[in-house]
This record gives C-alpha cells, sequence and structure tokens, in this order.
C-alpha cells in the first residue's frame, strides 16, 4: 500500500495544480491513499495559506473527488496548521476532516524555511535556533490538537546544522510525539532543498522508532511532479530503521497498514 498524505494545491497560493490533477496523477503513480493538506488559514502571513472564505470550496474540491475516484484511490481530507499561538483559528482546530498536521514555519513569527528571509540565519546562534524549532514543536505536541507531527527538522533545509547532537536537540519534542499519542512522517520534500535529506534525519527517526512512535509518509507536494517524489528513498528509510507498518486516517482515526 502506497501512501502519500502531505500535500498543497494552488489554493495555498504558492503551489500550482488542481485537486483533479493531483488525483490523477497520483493514481497513474499507483498511490492507494492520498491525502489533502492544504495550508490552514490564520491571521497571520494570509499569502501563503488558504483564505478562510475559500474553506468550503477546498473542502469541496476535495469530497468531490473523493466520490468521483472511488474505485481508483482513496482520497483523505486534512489541513497542515501552523503552530503559532494566538493565531490558530478554531474554524480550523475543529474541521470535519481526516487528519490534522500540527508544523512550525515560524519562531517568533520569524518564517525559517521561506528563501525571502533566509538572511535571518546570519545573526542567530544556530543553536539557539534549533533549540528554538524543537522547543516550539514540543508545545505543538503537547497542544493535543493534531494528528501527524510534520517535517519534524525543517530547521535544517538551509543545511545550518547545529553543533550540538541533534538527538539531544529533538529529545523533548520526540517525547511530547510519543506522549501526545501523535505520529510521524516521512516527508520527503527535503530531497529536493539545499539539505538535500529526507524530514527527519536517519538519527532522529531511529530515535522515533526507539520511542515506538508510528509513521506515515508525504511528498509534501506542491506541484503535480511532486507528487511521489523520492518514495522509494523514503521507503528504503523506514525499512531500513525497522519500521513496517505505517498509518493512514479516517475521521481522526489512525489505521495502520503494512507498506
Amino acid at each position: 500500500m502506497r501512501i502519500d498524505l502531505h500535500n498543497h494545491t494552488a489554493r495555498c497560493n504558492h503551489a500550482e495544480g488542481t485537486v483533479d490533477e493531483y488525483v490523477q496523477r497520483a493514481i497513474d503513480l499507483g498511490i492507494d491513499i492520498y491525502g489533502f493538506s492544504e495550508h490552514a488559514p490564520m491571521d497571520f502571513d494570509p499569502e501563503y495559506r488558504l483564505a478562510f472564505s475559500e474553506m468550503q470550496a477546498y473542502t469541496n474540491d476535495v469530497l468531490h473527488a473523493k466520490k468521483k475516484y472511488k474505485n481508483d484511490i482513496r482520497i483523505l481530507l486534512g489541513y497542515e496548521v501552523d503552530y503559532l499561538p494566538g493565531h490558530m483559528d478554531e474554524r480550523v482546530l475543529g474541521a470535519n476532516v481526516d487528519y490534522l498536521i500540527g508544523s512550525v514555519h515560524f519562531i517568533d513569527k520569524w518564517s525559517f524555511d521561506n528563501p525571502e528571509f533566509i538572511g535571518g540565519y546570519k545573526n542567530r546562534d544556530i543553536d539557539e535556533i534549533w533549540k528554538a524549532y524543537f522547543e516550539a514543536t514540543e508545545a505543538m505536541a503537547k497542544s493535543g490538537k493534531f494528528d501527524i507531527a510534520g517535517h519534524l527538522d525543517l530547521i535544517k533545509v538551509f543545511k545550518f546544522m547545529p553543533k550540538q547532537d541533534t538527538r539531544i536537540l529533538a529529545k523533548d519534542a520526540l517525547q511530547a510525539i510519543k506522549k501526545s499519542n501523535m505520529v510521524l512522517e516521512l516527508n520527503s520534500a527535503g530531497l529536493r532543498k539545499p539539505v538535500a535529506e529526507i524530514y527527519p534525519s536517519k538519527l532522529l527517526l531511529q530515535e522515533a522508532y526507539a520511542l515506538d512512535i508510528p509513521i506515515t509518509f508525504s511528498s509534501d507536494a506542491h506541484s503535480v511532479d511532486q507528487i511521489g517524489f523520492g518514495y522509494d528513498k523514503v521507503i528504503s528509510l523506514a525499512k531500513e530503521v525497522g519500521y513496517t507498518k505505517a498509518v493512514t486516517f479516517q475521521d481522526r482515526d489512525k489505521e495502520l497498514i503494512t507498506f
């Protein structure tokens, strides 16, 4: 069974392609379970996300595709929610979806993974940046609002690596993910970035495996040609670490399947 649960469409303003185009490509690739997780609306950084006024249209698009392609592929509805205290909205957190991905893209409202703001690394201590990132990830997990932890070590995107062992930096965040009964995604988007590495790293995935944290798979596609990107490498990494099963969802309930 091939799973890909983290994907975007043109509705987020920084991706390309329609729901139908994504689904048709996923079917061509032999993906069995395909999830849409549009960047959820909030009252911050609106140019990089779905608008509140488009939530229903997005939902309708996905549910229509779910019905239209039901004999060919299983379609799931979700959101990727930015963990940003004071800006998350109950219209998203309480939405009728299959799952919510909790992601950290901001440190003190600095969009650290956006190339437009890469200059923010110049005057900061890299170890402190990594520490702040994982503290935010820990808080996201402890909030209990999310099903999947998105791209766990996204902070490595531009290959600014810390001096301290990443396993130590991520320890509390991983324990919070475990305690909150969340799933960790293996996200291939990092292979397309300067770091050229899956999120999370093998070292952190080994820590997650030791904690018995379940996993799922994501290509984090922002265009149709990115669907299923690096899937074989992601599967290979998961098996190398010891995983044999992955999680999919329905109405926020988990289902373990063999991959």
